[in-house]
């Protein structure tokens, strides 16, 4: 057998080492995410976000309309790739939650093309339950026409609680 084969028969052995663990929420549990994911913070392999955990990562902006909003919003939350990036994920796409269970399936693609955000905050304020939140998916709407479509307003879900990347 070539040393090369022996060497890749031996590396196929070894376990992969295991990615860090994420650290545990210390408040209320905002966002899990499960499925192909790399990084968890709980025994059943699930990501477990508070708001701290998600502002940590990272807040970006996206100013848009959008079509249930009577004017042109402000936008802050976290770019959906960099938590996919931060929970290793492996999928190629991901089945959205919200907590009254609406569900939709969104491409992974759409987090690598355009600024997908996970909206915590609208206008300075930080989305509650009453108002679409406290985790809301905002495309940039305004910034590519072809994301003023029913098929991306269908999947801008609100009150988002689960992400399971497939």
């Amino acid at each position: 057998m070539p040393a090369l084969a022996i060497m890749v028969a031996v590396a196929g052995l070894w376990p992969a080492q295991a990615a860090e663990p994420l650290p545990p929420p210390q408040g209320d549990v905002l966002l899990t995410v499960a499925g192909q994911i790399g990084r968890s913070n709980s025994k059943n392999g699930e990501a477990r976000f508070d708001r701290a955990m998600l502002e940590k990562l990272g807040l970006t902006e996206v100013v848009t309309s959008t079509p249930w909003h009577p004017k042109v919003m402000r936008f802050e939350g976290v770019l959906l790739r960099t938590l996919l990036s931060e929970v290793q994920a492996r999928g190629s796409s991901l089945l959205a939650t919200a907590h009254n269970d609406y569900t939709a399936r969104l491409p992974v693609q759409d987090a690598e093309r355009h600024d997908v955000i996970l909206a915590l905050r609208a206008d300075d304020r930080d989305l509650t339950l009453r108002d679409m939140g406290p985790i809301f998916i905002i495309y940039p709407y305004d910034h590519d026409r072809t994301l003023k479509a029913d098929g991306i307003y269908a999947r801008s879900v609100w009150q988002l609680r689960r992400l399971e990347v497939r």
